[in-house]
């Protein structure tokens, strides 16, 4: 744990509940201001460029989680721990670490990203997969119900656009998935995001509707990207880790299509429906959300290899990966109009400016930059696009 939790007065349901909704569409600093925020995941590549967006929106954000998942990584080379309320390491899978995470916390909100976030590895090790996305989403969900039950007003609730039933085999849906489609997963990883969809769907109608303080909603996205990211078989992490080597690009599944996106795209959203879960239609809110681009940003991993290396200073080729490789799906999409017409939300940065963004991360760490300001940097020209 860094530091020690300062007192400062909580507040009250009334208050707190009563803060006038932001603007449709936009990320509230007002809101945020003196927030207090347990943010599962905090380490990992989503979590650490939550943990600094919160951090500039003046969050007093509390983060938990078991280690950090890379060497490097982004929360170390953005000293992301600086600007923490607490920094707290327990394993989500531990219902006691989690109770004790919320009551350090006093959170307001919880936004839960604690996951085994590897399709591959899945496949190795299921116990481990099933236990984290589902029993961690179990004990996040129970630890509000019992502990958190006088603060907690909003749980967003992360979890996969892969968390539906995407058969391809001609008997699911040909179109972007929407919110109301059944979940599924062929693989464990997959799976088990359903089964955390499922478990979140429980809780909200047994626990946290009606008369309740809080409200529980999900959200949904994937195969997001951006600087920072050292994750295992992803393809922009291999990419930027052979680039900075100077290797060839291993590329496997060329022709798989994919929504890709900025990190930064989703995270506006899980900041927007924690503020809809705090406003005056927060029944609507306690809900399903797809955060996905617009469907020209659904590309080839192909057209992404060769366009991050027409975008690298220096010379970079990649050939094909001959495997054996685990199942992926070869189309994954999302249909978000739901985002787009209830809080206002759209994608900040489109693909080029995407990848454009990438490679000036990873040039500005090879120079020797100081990474948290240059993190820092994106997050604000993120927020006025």
């Amino acid at each position: 744990m860094r530091g020690s939790p300062s007192p400062c007065p909580l507040r009250s349901p009334a208050v707190t509940d009563a803060i006038s909704s932001p603007p449709a569409g936009a990320v509230d600093p007002a809101f945020w201001a003196g927030r207090r925020v347990l943010l599962t995941g905090h380490t990992g590549f989503k979590g650490a460029w939550l943990s600094l967006w919160l951090q500039s929106l003046g969050a007093e954000v509390t983060g938990f989680s078991d280690d950090v998942p890379t060497a490097p990584s982004l929360f170390a080379l953005a000293r992301v721990a600086e600007g923490l309320h607490a920094d707290l390491r327990g394993d989500i899978r531990d219902p006691q670490a989690v109770s004790d995470a919320l009551i350090t916390s006093r959170a307001e909100v919880v936004i839960h990203m604690a996951a085994q976030p590897m399709v591959r590895r899945s496949f190795a090790a299921p116990r481990e997969t099933y236990e984290t996305n589902v029993m961690g989403t179990v004990n996040v969900l129970d630890a509000v119900r019992t502990t958190g039950a006088e603060t907690v007003r909003a749980v967003v609730n992360v979890t996969s656009d892969k968390c539906y039933d995407n058969r391809e085999d001609g008997s699911g849906p040909s179109r972007p998935f929407v919110e109301d489609d059944p979940m599924g997963g062929h693989d464990p990883y997959s799976n088990s995001k359903g089964c955390a969809e499922l478990v979140a769907d429980a809780f909200r109608r047994s626990y946290f509707s009606a008369d309740g303080p809080t409200r529980v909603a999900s959200a949904r996205a994937g195969n997001v990207i951006g600087g920072g990211d050292w994750g295992e078989d992803r393809l922009v992490p291999d990419i930027m880790r052979a680039a900075t080597a100077g290797t060839v690009i291993a590329i496997r599944n060329p022709t798989a299509i994919r929504p890709w996106q900025h990190v930064l795209n989703p995270l506006s959203g899980y900041l927007l429906i924690a503020q809809e879960l705090l406003g005056d239609d927060r029944d609507a809110a306690a809900a399903g959300w797809n955060f996905g681009p617009s469907q020209d940003d659904a590309r080839p991993v192909r057209w992404i290899a060769d366009r991050l290396t027409e975008l690298w200073p220096d010379e970079l080729r990649w050939d094909i990966d001959p495997g054996p490789h685990p199942h992926e799906a070869q189309f994954l999409s999302l249909d978000s109009s739901r985002a787009r017409q209830r809080l206002g939300w759209r994608p900040g940065w489109e693909l080029t400016q995407t990848l454009e963004s990438i490679v000036r991360w990873h040039v500005a760490q090879r120079d020797g930059s100081d990474m948290r300001t240059a993190t820092l940097q994106q997050i604000e020209e993120f927020s006025a696009s």
